[in-house]
């Protein structure tokens, strides 16, 4: 193979460790990008970093435990999509506030947990830096498979409920007139988003989980607001942005997680610049029109 950036993708790939990094990581994107568009487009996006964060002291309890990390990220995760699921949801302002400081105060005594679970090891927990920013190392064959099985089920349920699930998040009100079921709806998508959290935390550690499950989502939707376009390129974009991070992560001594969320962000910039460029020249020609047109009136 040729090498690109620097990086020899012949030696790279005859790691199997490579190769798992890039299968779990391929499944991980698509399955963020998917989810991450739903989420960002029902403003959810506090709900989706405080499940992401509680994958920590699940994951560090395992840990302690000597259980699988993979099993702690999950349980964690799922726990605290439950709790949340049980907050009314509304479009009032009450509700919505009595919402954000229930999802804070778990998203506190999460972090209180997970530093409580890493003390409780032993003092020192040598995959800290991995359970909070993310590695590609270890990634065993049974991970890939259990990352595979559960991104199936998530994908599965998200085709199945997707027309109703963008109807609810466009207008509930209407949604619930027409006898759609909004508050299962939002509890089963929760439940959704505890799964893609646990997932991209093994990827990018569980303060950056917002690089893949809020920055493609973002930068396609200042792209194009049409949905379906928007949805493909979420995905397209989580899946590029991951593939070259893991390609940098591996000559370099910094966590994978770091390059994730700089090139989402750097994605999220350029397409923010490029909408505000081309708004601003699509109203240029309007604007010489009105002065040709009051040129043309005095004269």
């Amino acid at each position: 193979m040729k090498v690109i950036l620097g990086i020899d993708l012949h030696q790279m790939f005859a790691l199997h460790f490579m190769v798992n990094a890039y299968r779990a990581g391929t499944i991980v994107a698509i399955t963020a990008g998917a989810v991450g568009w739903f989420m960002v487009l029902r403003r959810q996006s506090f709900a989706g970093h405080t499940l992401a964060v509680v994958s920590f002291p699940g994951a560090a309890a395992a840990i302690w435990l000597g259980l699988s990390a993979t099993i702690g990220y999950f349980a964690g995760s799922i726990l605290a999509a439950v709790v949340i699921a049980c907050v009314p949801r509304s479009q009032s302002g009450r509700a919505h506030s009595e919402e954000s400081a229930v999802i804070g105060t778990v998203q506190a005594f999460a972090l209180a947990s997970g530093v409580l679970f890493v003390s409780l090891y032993g003092g020192f927990l040598d995959s800290l830096t991995g359970l909070l920013f993310g590695t590609f190392l270890g990634i065993s064959d049974g991970q890939v498979v259990a990352l595979g099985a559960v991104a199936l089920v998530v994908l599965v349920l998200l085709a199945v409920l997707g027309r109703p699930l963008f109807f609810v998040t466009v207008d509930a009100d209407v949604a619930a007139a027409r006898g759609v079921p909004v508050r299962s709806l939002s509890v089963v998508f929760l439940l959704l988003l505890g799964c893609t959290a646990a997932e991209v935390s093994q990827i990018t550690g569980a303060l950056l989980v917002f690089a893949l499950l809020v920055m493609p989502a973002a930068a396609a939707q200042q792209i194009t607001v049409r949905p379906g376009p928007s949805f493909v390129l979420t995905i397209v974009l989580a899946v590029v942005i991951t593939w070259i991070s893991l390609a940098v992560a591996f000559s370099s001594v910094y966590p994978v997680g770091f390059y994730v969320s700089t090139f989402g962000f750097g994605v999220f910039v350029l397409a923010t610049g490029a909408r505000a460029l081309v708004t601003r020249l699509q109203s240029r020609p309007s604007g010489w029109r009105r002065l040709s047109a009051r040129t043309a009136a005095g004269a």
